[in-house]
């Protein structure tokens, strides 16, 4: 059989096939041929229609899946040896992804500040490194708060040599009070920690509350780093004042001179203060070549806070959660009374294993929270007045508020007195938050002897001193209308305002003014002597002042 007319295979395959059939088979061949491309063809328009909503042809129910590009190589290409490879010349540092070992393990990983290298580095790193009672103290101190601080500054990205600060600022110790009134761990002045939300009042000072005085310290470096642009700059101003920094900077560029952190012209302190952190930076991170021995500090939280709803007496907090009560104050260093207002400190630090115990054995507990209160002093009267509104003891009173002696309690001053039957609400938020004490000298009437003037009777004297002519004649065994003889001595009881007290109750000479005689007066004035850079600091910037540390 001979086919006249020309046949388009569906495929080369297919053609292939065809080349390779005898003559006498080609009919079969062909029809089998045009059987599989009608079926191909009714397969590959079968999307067709079902996009054309042809509702009697269906779509494959497992569609071709797409070919890969082939990334093998041609045979004749050998393959290379498998090598470890070496990261010593990368320019991106290779973090690992082994846990911290502990805590010290953890701030070493975050070390981000350039260092700095110099003989003051040098002078310092010996000073701490030949003191080794003085680090083991500081750092064994440090194990209540390191991991909170350490925790706050990765969640800002912040450099790590930050959490070593307080070892510079008061040695991680809550209660350092410097020189210049700096107070807290972190050394806040209290206008500084006022102007970062850090209450100061008669019941606490959140420039030592580990969690308050942390968030205002990495507040204040922040806003320093973005003036400043610069970690070492930063930290000048954070101790020196920022108005200080900003002035030598200013002075250094009229000058044309370099504007850096070791150029700029800075008190002693200053100047010191990278050298000490570079110093424990480096003891930090190689403790062996110091000799140094860290106590060990695991990477997990030391202290776990605890809500209160309601006022409790410091004692029965620390007896329900079994600590010692000057542990708990250890942790909760801003509370100045032996109660805790929840309306102005409504958590509070506990150890770790010790909060769970607090709370079972506080659910458990039916006795009164707490025995003290405040109370907001209705007008101006002495201690003796004020302990008989409060049934308490003028002694004890004093004891509790810190009341100096000759003192008079001014009204609005807010004391903290025992609860009572008409006293026993918690304390309002307005109260815990503002409450003050502010005291006035008593007065007090001395004996004092005056001259009669030509003319003076008894009446026009006692107005002469503002006092009642009938004291003058009964302190004189006169009468109100006696005549009295010019240069005459009369005896009067004047007031006389106390002198200043200290808080120890020691009374302070130097701040009893006196009045100058009259060679004073007409002498000429001395030149004064210079202010001293303490002084100069806290009038020129309204940020902290040096404070002398070793």
């Amino acid at each position: 059989m001979t086919l006249d007319f020309p046949i388009a295979p569906a495929s080369p395959r297919a053609a292939h096939a065809l080349a390779s059939v005898p003559r006498w088979a080609l009919p079969a061949a062909l029809a089998v041929v045009l059987f599989v491309s009608g079926c191909a063809t009714t397969t590959s328009t079968a999307p067709d229609a079902a996009r054309t909503g042809d509702a009697t042809t269906s779509a494959p129910a497992n569609p071709p899946t797409p070919s890969l590009p082939s990334y093998r190589l041609p045979s004749h290409v050998p393959l290379s040896d498998i090598t470890a490879a070496s990261t010593s010349t990368s320019p991106y540092n290779v973090a690992t992804l082994d846990a911290p070992a502990d805590l010290w393990d953890r701030i070493r990983r975050g070390f981000a500040m350039p260092d700095l290298q110099n003989e003051l580095v040098v002078d310092r790193e010996q000073w701490y490194a030949t003191r080794p009672d003085y680090m083991q103290r500081m750092t064994e101190r440090s194990s209540r708060y390191l991991f909170h601080i350490v925790e706050e500054i990765e969640v800002r990205n912040m450099p790590m040599e930050l959490a070593l600060l307080p070892f510079i600022e008061s040695a991680f110790n809550p209660q350092a009070v410097s020189s210049a009134r700096a107070a807290g761990m972190w050394q806040f002045m209290p206008a500084t920690g006022a102007s970062f939300d850090l209450k100061q009042n008669a019941f606490r000072d959140d420039r030592r509350d580990v969690l308050a005085s942390t968030r205002a310290a990495l507040d204040y470096l922040q806003q320093l780093y973005t003036r400043f642009g610069d970690w070492h700059l930063a930290l000048a101003a954070y101790n020196w004042g920022q108005g200080n920094v900003n002035r030598a900077i200013t002075n250094n560029q009229r000058q044309g001179k370099p504007t850096g952190y070791t150029d700029l012209s800075m008190p002693a302190e200053t100047r010191l203060y990278v050298p000490k952190l570079q110093a424990v930076k480096n003891i930090l991170a190689r403790p062996e070549a110091f000799n140094t021995t860290l106590p060990l500090i695991g990477n997990h939280p030391f202290f776990d806070t605890v809500a209160l709803q309601r006022d409790m007496d410091v004692a029965l907090i620390a007896r329900l959660a079994e600590v010692e009560e000057k542990d708990f104050r250890a942790l909760n260093p801003s509370l100045r009374q032996p109660v805790v207002m929840a309306a102005g400190t409504p958590n509070v630090l506990l150890p770790w294993d010790n909060a769970i115990i607090f709370q079972r054995n506080l659910q458990n507990y039916t006795g009164p929270l707490a025995s003290w209160t405040a109370w907001v002093v209705p007008s101006t009267m002495t201690v003796a007045q004020a302990a008989a509104r409060t049934g308490m003891s003028e002694s004890t009173l004093r004891e509790v508020n810190h009341i100096p002696p000759r003192m008079r309690v001014r009204a609005g001053s807010s004391l903290l007195v025992p609860r009572s039957e008409t006293r026993n609400n918690d304390v309002p938020v307005h109260v815990a938050d503002n409450g003050q004490i502010s005291f006035q000298p008593e007065v007090v009437l001395r004996r004092t002897v005056v001259k009669a003037r030509k003319g003076e009777n008894v009446t026009k004297l006692a107005r002469r001193y503002g006092v009642s002519p009938v004291s003058v004649a009964e302190w004189n065994k006169l009468g109100v209308n006696s005549a009295l003889k010019a240069g005459q001595s009369v005896a009067l009881m004047l007031p006389h305002r106390a002198k200043a007290t200290t808080a120890k109750g020691g009374s302070s000479k130097k701040q009893a003014a006196t009045k100058p005689t009259r060679k004073q007066a007409a002498a000429k004035p001395t030149k004064s002597t210079k202010q001293p850079a303490k002084t100069r600091v806290a009038s020129s910037s309204a940020k902290k002042p040096v404070k002398k540390k070793p």
